[in-house]
């Protein structure tokens, strides 16, 4: 995928949504979420695959999506996906900076990343390596826990992150009744890790 885009290259948009962050350390804050289209990571278990094809989605000018998130009251954006960062951000990033957004990522960190963040979610996935740029400024590692391997998987890539990188690991939705019990277990145990739940989907909050 070309990272050397224009300012002006438009991305493809699957939604633009006011709501409230679920999960990690910003849970519970208001946002508005951006999300592009487009991904080949390939998670069997994600819940958002209609976001896969970035033929699926229009392809929306960087003022286009100024004035979308311009109708909220937030002054925080999420900008998810897909996969966000199989596109250059450094432009769309400064151009919502100059509106005064905190702007917050939410990566699988396996391209090259590009754009200014105040907050970064790392959440690794097996089928993918991640690029070696995420680590020194992922904000919070979130490994999600499918079943007993993810612990192993969550754990080799403590080494690698910054000093100031808060790790989670979360419960699969489908798996939560399951893996939730012992994933609090092991961070009794592991008490460098934290629990984050997918409090959205507890709500019922879209």
């Amino acid at each position: 995928m070309d990272q050397t885009l224009a300012i002006t290259q438009k991305l493809p948009v699957m939604e633009i949504f006011y709501s409230i962050q679920g999960e990690g350390f910003h849970s519970g804050k208001p946002a508005v979420f951006v999300r592009l289209g487009g991904c080949d990571v390939g998670c069997h278990w994600c819940d958002v695959k209609e976001s896969w094809n970035e033929k699926d989605h229009p392809h929306l000018g960087i003022e286009e999506i100024i004035n979308e998130v311009t109708r909220y009251p937030s002054k925080t954006i999420i900008v998810t996906g897909g996969e966000p960062l199989m596109y250059n951000l450094d432009g769309l990033t400064s151009e919502l900076k100059k509106h005064s957004y905190q702007l917050h990522l939410e990566t699988s960190g396996v391209y090259t990343m590009t754009g200014q963040w105040d907050w970064i979610t790392f959440s690794p996935k097996k089928f993918k390596k991640p690029d070696q740029s995420i680590y020194a400024v992922a904000s919070e590692l979130k490994a999600i826990v499918f079943n007993q391997s993810d612990f192993a998987f969550a754990e080799s890539f403590v080494s690698s992150l910054n000093n100031d990188c808060i790790q989670y690991l979360q419960p699969e939705w489908s798996k939560s009744e399951q893996m939730t019990a012992t994933i609090v277990e092991y961070i009794k145990a592991h008490p460098e890790w934290n629990i984050s739940l997918q409090t959205h989907k507890y709500l019922n909050i879209p």
